[in-house]
């Protein structure tokens, strides 16, 4: 049988990290969210917080970190700052950003505010 194509990994992988922010009490408000000047792969709110998550399906958790650079954190914060201008019911809510990595062997692992603005 042949292998996933990365694309289907990857929604794989969103799809393991939905359910492991769920379970964690998170309501997810978008997926795939994109606008001319990045993508965010899940946005979820929990109380007061709305955290914009970047899923990486890599074959280690430290492969999957090491995968998000600075050009990509950049383009995940502009698309953020798009979500929260044409959502202005967000404006009160305390907003971070989050990882959740994922990998054919392991269990998903959520860094909560992974980096900041």
């Amino acid at each position: 049988m042949a292998k996933p194509s990365g694309d289907r990994k990857g929604r794989r992988a969103e799809h393991a990290a939905e359910l492991l922010l769920r379970l964690k009490g998170y309501r997810i408000l978008a997926r795939r969210f994109r606008c001319g000047l990045g993508e965010v792969d899940l946005i979820a709110r929990r109380f007061s917080v709305i955290a914009f998550i970047e899923v990486k399906y890599r074959p280690s958790h430290e492969a999957a970190i090491e995968a998000i650079g600075a050009r990509q954190r950049l383009r995940i914060q502009a698309a953020a700052s798009a979500f929260l201008a044409n959502h202005p019911q967000t404006a009160n809510l305390d907003c971070r950003f989050d990882v959740v990595l994922v990998g054919p062997t392991l269990l998903p692992r959520h860094i909560v505010n992974a980096w900041s603005a």
